[in-house]
């Protein structure tokens, strides 16, 4: 059983059960508290674990998968505030904030705790009341404030904020090889190789020899195979992993490449 109720640039989260999502690609920067329960968050390289009671910021343009986790009779519960790049670039040429230089860091971070943080977010209840038409004008101004507070408790988000450049061009095998598992459209996977979608598909197949989609689906079975015969993982366990959307399509693709049904393996 879960409710999620989308606020434009607002969202707030409740869940009563465990909750393994499948793909999700982070469009802009976002600013997050958990209010109960645990979220595991994984960029394909590594995970990464949030609990009750912590501030986190999610980079934009990042790639993740994540589990959410309830308390022992309980519910999950998260808020989170989405940092649209239009509203970054007002409030920059408002008060005369620029990125100065590229950061590199992890796609998500914990942020220090302090009451800054804690009394914004307070001030965002009750979600339903927000949720009434009418209140434009109180929730962009809510979200300039969640940007003032975190430059302010934060002053290393400043560069990350306020960078508004695009995904550069980047290495394809290398990208590819680390995120095909990812469940992401074709133009996604363009994007943030910093190509269009006619460039991304004459260089992919320049590079593996093949079209994407068909690399994509032997990429992710070759994957699950591996999993099922040398790990032990269940079926059930794996397709959504290895980015299919469901698992009779993937048994389907497997006993089609494999000549028998994963579960057989």
């Amino acid at each position: 059983m879960s409710d999620s109720k989308p606020l434009k640039q607002i969202s707030y989260s409740c869940y009563h059960t465990k909750t393994k999502e499948g793909e999700q690609f982070v469009a802009e920067h976002v600013f997050s508290y958990q209010i109960a329960g645990t979220l595991i968050m994984n960029d394909g390289e590594r995970e990464y674990q949030f609990n009750e009671g912590e501030f986190r910021f999610s980079k934009r343009n990042t790639l993740i998968k994540f589990t959410k986790h309830p308390p022992a009779n309980g519910e999950y519960k998260n808020l989170s505030v989405f940092l649209d790049q239009q509203t970054l670039r007002s409030f920059g040429a408002e008060y005369g904030y620029t990125s100065e230089k590229h950061v590199q860091t992890a796609p998500f971070f914990s942020l220090r705790p302090h009451a800054l943080l804690k009394n914004y977010m307070d001030s965002l209840q009750p979600y339903d009341q927000l949720l009434q038409s009418g209140n434009e004008v109180l929730l962009s101004l809510k979200v300039k404030e969640a940007i003032a507070i975190l430059v302010q408790t934060n002053p290393q988000l400043k560069d990350i904020l306020f960078d508004l450049s695009e995904p550069g061009k980047i290495d394809l095998e290398g990208f590819m090889n680390k995120n095909f598992h990812f469940n992401v459209p074709l133009d996604r996977f363009a994007y943030l190789t910093g190509r269009s979608l006619s460039t991304f598909k004459r260089d992919f197949e320049k590079t593996f020899n093949t079209p994407p989609g068909k690399w994509l689906q032997q990429k992710r079975l070759q994957e699950a195979y591996y999993r099922i015969k040398e790990k032990g993982v269940a079926p059930s366990d794996v397709y959504i992993d290895v980015g299919f959307e469901d698992l009779s399509h993937f048994s389907y693709a497997f006993k089609k490449m494999y000549g028998q049904a994963p579960s057989r393996i």
